[in-house]
């Protein structure tokens, strides 16, 4: 038997309408896909509205709001599930995501094709946001630039890398800010920076809950492997800017010539 495959487009409001092979009696599911070892916990069923030639047709809307993760696609017949394959995909309105003003929380939705070759949808659910734009590697000195959503900068905001892996230890930078306190640049060329994995924060204002630096707001669900920068050198230190697999910017900091 062929897996069904399903088409899917998105709007600019991450509505996003599904279609599917007609067959009486089945509905869309998703699937909140549950952390290894733990119970499926959360799950969404659609109901599913014929729209000729075959077709049928699922529309998720804005509400519910689908909890940060990532979720699979299933057809659903009874309580017998068929996972889904990808079919024609419309994502152009996502392209250009980063252009427009968003409030918090920010609910981002972009579907993609699963390495396994299933649909999926990649979710994000946060207070506030800090948009990733440029990055620059410069000889030993990386510069970025970002823009805050659901939130502004003020008195007392700062940027800092916190060492993963380091029991607090900390870096503050202090940002540029322009725009009216909506977007922010800064330099990093600290060669004292420990070995490790440095993950990177805006703090918009003093004793502000800190927002992490992510890349959300386009039609890229993984970038880890798709937005590869160099390491930028300075004494005996590499420090190289990453995003993690939930599209989070880092920095993988090493010593000269090791692996």
């Amino acid at each position: 038997m062929t897996t069904p495959r399903a088409g899917c487009a998105i709007d600019s409001e991450g509505r996003i309408t599904f279609e599917v092979p007609a067959a009486d009696g089945h509905r869309l599911l998703l699937r909140l896909r549950p952390k290894k070892g733990l119970p499926e916990e959360t799950v969404h069923v659609l109901g599913l509205d014929p729209v000729g030639e075959g077709r049928a047709r699922a529309v998720l809307d804005t509400d519910p709001v689908l909890v940060e993760g990532r979720w699979d696609v299933y057809l659903l017949d009874g309580s017998e599930r068929t996972r889904l394959r990808p079919g024609p995909r419309d994502l152009r309105a996502l392209v250009d995501g980063h252009l427009r003003e968003r409030r918090g929380p920010l609910a981002v939705r972009v579907p993609y094709g699963t390495k396994d070759g299933y649909l999926a949808v990649r979710a994000w659910l946060r207070p506030a946001h800090a948009e990733v734009g440029r990055v620059d590697v410069t000889g030993g000195t990386l510069r970025f630039a970002a823009r805050l959503h659901g939130a502004s900068l003020s008195d007392g905001a700062e940027v800092r890398l916190r060492l993963r892996k380091g029991e607090g230890t900390v870096r503050t930078l202090e940002p540029l800010v322009a725009e009216g306190g909506r977007s922010l640049s800064f330099t990093v060329d600290d060669e004292s920076l420990d070995t490790g994995i440095w993950d990177m924060f805006v703090r918009p204002a003093a004793e502000a809950p800190m927002i992490r630096l992510a890349r959300l707001l386009d039609d890229v669900a993984d970038r880890k492997s798709v937005f590869v920068y160099p390491g930028a050198t300075a004494g005996q230190t590499v420090v190289r800017p990453y995003y993690t697999v939930d599209n989070d910017l880092s920095l993988e900091v090493k010593r000269v010539g090791s692996r």
